[in-house]
């Protein structure tokens, strides 16, 4: 079988001026169906630029990202649009959720977007905020919900569409201690009923060593950590 994501000698240098500055140094990473990977790293060590690449809302210097078999770099534009929205969820530091929309609008977006019916993609959006405690807070916009629970919300998000992986990118570094841990445990839980693969790139280093495995991205390369 094919790994749900996988990247082979990836590279990514970026331009300051007439100086060009490699970020990326050749990486090569396998995901594995039910995978937990935690990515760590110093600030500015290109963790949230590997993770850009690997959900294809960047393009390589050099190097190749596989969806399940399929190279990414020879898809066209609206055919890789089609592969994300079907097998990778997002979770971001900041829950960029839509303010003028409420919770359940906000989870049943890609699911609108992949062309499901409406009255079939709330019913899964209210499943799913019920899967992460929120059923009570449904009907309210993001200006109305804690840190905690909008993150809950950009959760139910990520996962609403049953994607294989789901790339987090620091999803509780903006969240106190307490908060943090009870989402991280959240996450945890919903991936082991789920059997969804997460990668997620943290600076906490508690956090990480939860997971099954960890890498270390340091002077552009992958370590096991």
């Amino acid at each position: 079988m094919n790994p749900i994501l996988q990247c082979k000698n990836l590279t990514k240098t970026f331009a300051d001026g007439k100086r060009k500055v490699p970020v990326l140094k050749g990486i090569d990473l396998i995901v594995e169906e039910n995978s937990l990977i935690a990515i760590v790293g110093v600030s500015g060590s290109g963790k949230s630029t590997l993770l850009h690449l690997l959900g294809g809302l960047d393009k390589p210097t050099s190097g190749d990202v596989f969806w399940v078999g399929k190279n990414i770099k020879k898809l066209s534009e609206h055919k890789k649009c089609q592969l994300r929205n079907r097998y990778l969820g997002f979770i971001y530091q900041f829950h960029h959720l839509l303010p003028e929309f409420n919770a359940i609008e906000n989870v049943a977006m890609p699911l609108l977007i992949g062309g499901m019916d409406i009255r079939e993609a709330k019913n899964r959006a209210i499943e799913f905020l019920d899967h992460v405690g929120l059923q009570n807070r449904a009907l309210h916009k993001p200006s109305e919900l804690s840190g905690g629970e909008r993150q809950r919300v950009a959760i139910a998000r990520a996962l609403v569409t049953h994607p294989q992986c789901v790339l987090a990118d620091e999803p509780t570094g903006n969240l106190d201690q307490k908060t943090a841990e009870q989402v991280f445990q959240l996450m945890l839980d919903l991936q082991k009923q789920f059997k969804i693969s997460f990668i997620m790139v943290t600076h906490n280093l508690v956090l990480s060593q939860k997971m099954q495995v960890c890498y270390a991205l340091e002077e552009g390369r992958i370590l096991v950590g």
